[in-house]
Parts: structure tokens; C-alpha cells; sequence
């Protein structure tokens, strides 16, 4: 039984007293005082040797710690984090490995400890989460399966001026295909960045989004010049529901570390804004691991180029033999037996698809995408319920 806490000294020094009188023998003094005999060894010892200071509890920490870590791996791990200051523990050691595989690194949660104790490590807000909704995820099984693109939130730069980034990643590696700042949310600079990432990297079967312009319009199928442009190129546009950014998880994170390590404080002008997200970019790709891929693995070690290159011409639109097609007019209709059917301004002078499905109801198609059923009856299309492929 310990001695109690309130008065473990008096108990000591009252302990060490009896002794010094001989009265009791050292078996019945530890009884007495409800504590072991090796205890009651051990305060005898110590009073032998250093007197009453010897009473005193004594820190039970090693005066030599085996497993501390070495004052030059300490400096070589703060001076990466000063590096890569929106980097964790995790990533930090995989490039520590990397770079110095020879070299006893501590595991990443004594590296927290040391950037803790360094004061390196900001704390996190406390975030209620939404359960990540995994179906619009499920083919992203291979390399450029799907693509994710947005734009981060738009931050006023020092010239005064606001950028726009505008980002694009595969969703299987999340290689981080493009970073570029813009100026607003037009549609060139936007299909511009997509066909450089095109030119680079190859055809996605699928690129998500969400819906705001100029990736979707209020209109049938949300189609906008920009996914109309893709589903001619084989591409399909897949858009979130709206108003839930969590159906995107990764590409979603990937913008959270972006705004940490390019934003805080943001540069002058875009030039030099984009020189921020060109290192980001390369960082982030190869130099970065992430744990959702596995341990110690960077997006350039799961990502490989699409086999299907970007076209030197737009191809042209092809349908099964089995469809009915109608080319869109000026007005936005196509005529149904001599009847006008409204489909969208936005498809003018395209062709689009009708399949035959029940009695006298037709699935109509622009490319891949179904807009919804025409119904002769009520001389008008029939939207579908969801908002995305």
C-alpha cells in the first residue's frame, strides 16, 4: 500500500524516527506503516546515504532516454516542416525516408511531438462532418476514370485585384493536373486550361463538378458550351448535387491544403500569385505522400497519362443505327411529326438522339446524356428527377 499523498514526507520522516529507536523490527515498522518491505529498504538506504534529503520523491522520468530522438534528426524534421509548413507528420517522414533512408526516423507520432513542442502545429477546429457520399466515387478505379475541376474560392490579391483558381485533379491519384489563376469565372480561359491539361495528360472518361457556370446553365441537362465541348470530345460531365461540396471529398481536401500553403498571405499580382501555384502544384505531386493512397505514396507514383489523346479535330457526333435524329433549329426546337418540341438555345445546330423506350414515349440524347422523355402527347420534354449523370 503507498504512502498517503497529503503527507508522504511526514510519513517517511515518522517512519525513518521509529527505526532510529529500535523498538520495532523492520518487518513490523512496514506493517505498521502499511507499505512493502522492499519499500521500507529502499527510505532506509536513502536516509543512510543522504540524511533527510534522501526522503524526498524523485522524479521517475530516465535520466537517459534510449529511444530519444537524435538533436540532428530533430533539425533536419523542423527544418522540412519550416519547408513544407502545411505539411503534417505523415508526409513529413515519407520524404525524410525518401531522401535519407539510412537515417532511424521516429514514427510520425513522435514527430507530431516535435513540432508540438517546437510550436509548429496549429490547432484544428473542431469541424462536425458530414458521412462522405461514396456513389459518385465508385468508378473512380484507374487512372484518369475521373476527373474532379473547380474554382477555390476567390481572394482578393495585393494589387487589389481577385483570383480566381481554377483547379483540375484525377480523382483516382489526385495528381493535381492543373493550378491556374484567372481573372473571373469566363468560359475561355476556362476551356483553354482544360485543353492544355488535354494536350498534356490525355482524355478523361469523366469530369464532376458542380454547378455553377461555366460548367452547367439552368437549362435541359444543365448543359452548358463547356459540356457540350466535352461530351463531343467522349467526355462525360458528371455534376454534384447542389450544395454538397462533400460529394467531392478529395478534391474538396486538396483545395483546403492549397488555400494554407498559397493564399496566407496572398502575392501581389497573378503572376506572381501563379509562380505560388506552379510550386504548390509540383510540391504537392511529387514531393508530398498522402495517407489515402497508401503508405508513403505521391500522386505521381499512381498516375499515368490517359491512352486516349486529345483529337486535332472536334470529331462529330455519332448515334446507334436504332435512333431517331433531329437537328436542333433557331429557335431551340426540333420538330416531332411536324410538331415544334422545345430542347435548348444551347444546343443549336447540334444533333441530338431519340431512343425508342415504351409505346410512344422516346429517351432523347445529346451525345451520351440523357435530357430526358419525350412525350408527343404533352408536346414537351420530361426532365429526369436528379440534376447530374
Amino acid at each position: 500500500m503507498p504512502w498517503k499523498e497529503t503527507c508522504a514526507m511526514q510519513q517517511r520522516q515518522a517512519f525513518i524516527e521509529a527505526w532510529l529507536s529500535r523498538e520495532f523490527s523492520k518487518s513490523e515498522l512496514c506493517r505498521r506503516f502499511g507499505i512493502s518491505r522492499p519499500t521500507g529498504d529502499k527510505w532506509i538506504e536513502r536516509f543512510c546515504v543522504e540524511g533527510s534529503q534522501g526522503l524526498v520523491e524523485r522524479s521517475r522520468a530516465p535520466h537517459n532516454r534510449v529511444n530519444q530522438t537524435a538533436t540532428r534528426l530533430v533539425e533536419t524534421i523542423l527544418s522540412t516542416k519550416h519547408r513544407y509548413p502545411s505539411w503534417g507528420a505523415v508526409p513529413i517522414r515519407d520524404k525524410l525516408e525518401r531522401d535519407h533512408p539510412s537515417e532511424p526516423w521516429p514514427v510520425p507520432s513522435t514527430i507530431g511531438e516535435i513540432l508540438k513542442r517546437h510550436g509548429l502545429v496549429k490547432p484544428r477546429k473542431t469541424r462536425h462532418r458530414i458521412p462522405p457520399h461514396t456513389q459518385p466515387l465508385k468508378h473512380a478505379t484507374h487512372p484518369n476514370a475521373v476527373w474532379s475541376a473547380d474554382f477555390k474560392g476567390d481572394f482578393a490579391m495585393g494589387n487589389a485585384k481577385r483570383c480566381y483558381p481554377l483547379t483540375i485533379s484525377d480523382n483516382y491519384s489526385r495528381f493535381l493536373l492543373a493550378c491556374q489563376g484567372q481573372y473571373g469565372l469566363k468560359l475561355r480561359p476556362v476551356q483553354a486550361c482544360y485543353e492544355k491539361a488535354f494536350r498534356a495528360y490525355g482524355l478523361p472518361e469523366v469530369i464532376r463538378t458542380d454547378n455553377g457556370y461555366p460548367f452547367a446553365q439552368v437549362c435541359l441537362g444543365g448543359l452548358s458550351p463547356l459540356s457540350i465541348w466535352l461530351l463531343k470530345l467522349d467526355i462525360v460531365p458528371e455534376r454534384i448535387d447542389p450544395g454538397h461540396p462533400e460529394q467531392n471529398p478529395r478534391h474538396e481536401r486538396m483545395h483546403r491544403t492549397l488555400k494554407a500553403a498559397t493564399a496566407n498571405p496572398p502575392k501581389g499580382n497573378l503572376s506572381a500569385q501563379q509562380r505560388a501555384f506552379n510550386r504548390f502544384r509540383y510540391e504537392y505531386n511529387e514531393q508530398r505522400s498522402h495517407q489515402g493512397l497508401g503508405r508513403g505514396q505521391r500522386p505521381t507514383d499512381l498516375y499515368r497519362p490517359s491512352s486516349r489523346a486529345y483529337p486535332q479535330r472536334l470529331p462529330e457526333l455519332t448515334y446507334p443505327e436504332h435512333f431517331e435524329l433531329r437537328k436542333v433549329k433557331g429557335a431551340g426546337q426540333i420538330k416531332w411529326h411536324g410538331r415544334p418540341i422545345y430542347i435548348s438555345r444551347q444546343l443549336i445546330g447540334e444533333y441530338v438522339g431519340l431512343k425508342p423506350v415504351d409505346h410512344d414515349l422516346w429517351q432523347l440524347y445529346f451525345a451520351k446524356m440523357p435530357l430526358g422523355i419525350l412525350d408527343p402527347r404533352l408536346g414537351r420534354i420530361i426532365r429526369p428527377n436528379r440534376s447530374h449523370v
